[in-house]
Order: structure tokens, then C-alpha cells, then sequence
């Protein structure tokens, strides 16, 4: 499934990019929770790709949409379990299956914090109740913000763009009020979104290291002349524009 979404990325998106500030610590052992904001449909692909990129030695886990892991049964072979989002009923079924993947040591839990798909200028970001929860179920755990972004630059397709905040520790926010930790989760997620905004809005490559690249150009007889044209010229094609991260 790894080696799927990462021919579908390269397919469909210019490509994936982390900042260059938002790599996350080593974390090879240990439990872990990740949590982000949920801008887009493609935020699992990215779950997927950055878990086996940046944690290859931790089970990988993630809530979804019951009604869509009935639809795409085949992620439930990767992790995905699935939660009733239209009822009480699904914050339990949350829990419980959190409970369980936490128990064991050296697996992540992969969580769209605010629940249903949201613009990546909202805010407050909306956090939902259940991941204030889970440090409870897994005081030992290593917390991760991941911020994610989409936007187009100089190439057809758009960039994917990712960042991890400083890691937090689960057994700090268990420990204080609830009110406390959800400030503490939300300050830390909103944080590592502006500064990701900000790298995004500058269109500066350098700022950013590649995970994924996807396929430049335009493709058909525009860069079929461009190829002809670097040919007769005695260059090197290169379909990218100008401005490509790398």
C-alpha cells in the first residue's frame, strides 16, 4: 500500500515536501500519537507515506469514517479502523480501539484531530474531545502536531507540504486539566501551522526537503516543443518551472 500511494502521489501531485525545521525527533521506540489538522482527502495518503518515510519501526494505526472503511475495506489491512462519526456511539468505539493499539509498545496512532474536513485558516482548530482523552490511555506516549498544507506553485499539479511541532509528552497533559491540555494541544498544532503557512507563502524551495516528487511539466506537445527546443539548443530538458521545491 505504500509503494500504491506513492505512485498515486507522484500521479496526481507535484509532490511532497517537509520543512526543513519539521523533521521529527528519532523516536524508534515508544508509543506514539500524532495528531493534525484535516484539510484535505489526501491527508491519509499523506499518513501513510510519512509513517513508513519517518517511523518505519512502529505499527501504524488510524481512526476513519466507518461508512468509508466499508467502502475501502483494504485499509483496514494497514491499520485503518473504523468509527461511527454520526453517533456516541463512535467516541466509544474511539477509545476502546485506542486503548488497545496503545497497550503494546512501539505503535503510532494517527489521528485528523478535528474530526471532519476543515480550511487550514481556521481557527481555533476545533480539536475534538476524544484526543484530549488518550492521554490518559497512554501516559507514556510521545505526542506529535503534524501540520499539513496544500498549495500550487509554478507546476500543474499542487504541493503537499508537512511539518512536525516539538513533541509534547502525554503524561504533562494527563496531568493537568482538561481545559489545560486541549489549550496546550490546540497552541501547540495552531503554532506549527502558521510557521508551515508562512514557509508555503514564501515559495522558497530551500525552506523545505523532499519526501515524494511527482511528475513536472505539463506534458503533451507543450513540453514536447520545450524538449525539441532544449534539444536543438544543446540543453538538458528539464520540465519543471522555475520555483520547484527539491
Amino acid at each position: 500500500m505504500v509503494s500504491y500511494f506513492a505512485r498515486y502521489l507522484r500521479r496526481h501531485l507535484n509532490g511532497l515536501h517537509i520543512a526543513a525545521w519539521g523533521l521529527p525527533p528519532d523516536l524508534s521506540t515508544g508509543r506514539l500519537i500524532v495528531y493534525s489538522n484535516h484539510p484535505a482527502w489526501w491527508d491519509a495518503a499523506l499518513y501513510v507515506l510519512a509513517a513508513d518515510r519517518f517511523f518505519p519501526d512502529h505499527e501504524s494505526y488510524a481512526p476513519i469514517d466507518a461508512e468509508m472503511l466499508r467502502h475501502y475495506g483494504v485499509l483496514s489491512r494497514i491499520g485503518a479502523f473504523g468509527v461511527d462519526l454520526e453517533s456516541r456511539k463512535g467516541a466509544t468505539q474511539f477509545l476502546t480501539a485506542s486503548k488497545e493499539i496503545l497497550a503494546s509498545e512501539n505503535r503510532a496512532l494517527w489521528i485528523t484531530a478535528q474530526g471532519g474536513f476543515s480550511d487550514v485558516r481556521q481557527r481555533p482548530l476545533g480539536l475534538k474531545p476524544g484526543l484530549g482523552r488518550l492521554m490518559d490511555i497512554a501516559p507514556s506516549a510521545t505526542v506529535l502536531p503534524l501540520a499539513i498544507e496544500y498549495s500550487f506553485w509554478s507546476e500543474r499539479g499542487a504541493e503537499a507540504f508537512i511539518a512536525f511541532g516539538p513533541p509534547l509528552r502525554a503524561a504533562d497533559l494527563s496531568a493537568a486539566p482538561r481545559n489545560e491540555r486541549f489549550a496546550t494541544l490546540d497552541v501547540a498544532l495552531t503554532a506549527t501551522l502558521d510557521r508551515l503557512a508562512a514557509d508555503v507563502q514564501s515559495r522558497d524551495p530551500a525552506k523545505f526537503r523532499p519526501v515524494l516528487s511527482g511528475k513536472a511539466g505539463i506534458g503533451g506537445v507543450y513540453d514536447g516543443w520545450r524538449r525539441a527546443t532544449a534539444l536543438l539548443r544543446g540543453r538538458r530538458f528539464d520540465p519543471s518551472h522555475q520555483g520547484r521545491p527539491s
